[in-house]
C-alpha cells in the first residue's frame, strides 16, 4: 500500500493527474481508494461545508485551522488508516501540507502549532509522496473563473481570498517542498496532463513507489 498526496492552488490540475494515476492502477490490478481533504467520510464533508460556504459568519483564522484538524482527524481514522491497513493505496487531493499552506502561510498562524495540530489529527501518518502542482496565482485565477464560467459555480470562501492571500499559499508549498525533497514532487502545473504523468510514473519508477 502506497498513500500519494496530491497539493497545489485550485485549478493546478489535481484531479487530472490523480485520474490518471487511477487508470494506470487499475491497469496493474492494484486497489486504491481515492479522497479529498477536507471532506472523505460522512462527518468531514459536513465540517467542509461549514468552511467554505460564504453564508453566514467566516471562522476566524485559529477556528479554521481547528475544523481543518477535526475533519482531518476523523477522514484518517474512518477511511485513510483502515484503507492503508487492508493493504490499498489512498490517493488524497490535499492533506497536512495544506494546512502548513492555507493556515500557517496564507493565514499566518505560527507553522510549529500548525505541525503539532497536524501530528495529532493524523497520528503521525505520513504520506509516501506529495505531489505538488506548482502554478501562479494568475493561472490559477484564470483557469478557476474558466471552470466557474464552463458550469456556472462560484467560487468559495477560501477560493475568493485575495490574490496576495493565494502567493502566501503558494510560496509556503514550495518552501515545504525544498525542505524535504526526498518526500515530494514538484511539477509545473503549466506542463500537458499527459506530460505531467509521464513526469510522475518515472519518479514513482524512480523511487521504487510503483515497480
Amino acid at each position: 500500500m502506497k498513500f500519494i498526496v496530491f497539493e497545489g492552488l485550485d485549478g493546478s490540475g489535481k484531479s487530472s493527474l490523480m485520474a490518471a494515476l487511477e487508470k494506470e492502477l487499475q491497469k496493474r490490478q492494484i486497489q486504491f481508494h481515492h479522497t479529498r481533504e477536507p471532506g472523505g467520510t460522512r462527518l468531514s464533508e459536513e465540517i467542509r461545508n461549514m468552511i467554505l460556504r460564504k453564508e453566514g459568519p467566516a471562522p476566524t483564522s485559529r477556528t479554521e485551522l481547528l475544523l481543518y484538524e477535526a475533519s482531518r482527524a476523523q477522514h484518517v481514522d474512518e477511511v485513510i488508516a483502515p484503507k492503508l491497513r487492508a493493504g490499498q493505496w489512498v490517493l488524497c487531493d490535499r492533506f497536512t501540507a495544506s494546512s502548513v499552506a492555507f493556515q500557517g502561510g496564507g493565514r499566518e498562524i505560527k507553522e510549529s502549532d500548525v505541525h503539532a495540530l497536524n501530528d495529532f489529527a493524523t497520528g503521525g501518518l505520513k504520506a509516501d509522496l506529495t505531489v505538488l502542482l506548482d502554478l501562479s496565482v494568475e493561472e490559477s485565477r484564470r483557469r478557476r473563473q474558466g471552470r466557474g464560467e464552463a458550469n456556472g459555480e462560484s467560487e468559495d470562501r477560501i477560493e475568493s481570498e485575495a490574490d496576495s492571500f493565494h502567493e502566501k499559499v503558494r510560496q509556503s508549498f514550495l518552501k515545504q517542498a525544498r525542505a524535504d525533497e526526498k518526500n515530494w514532487l514538484v511539477l509545473d502545473a503549466k506542463n500537458t496532463p499527459d506530460v505531467l504523468f509521464q513526469q510522475l510514473l518515472q519518479v514513482l519508477s524512480e523511487r521504487k513507489i510503483l515497480v
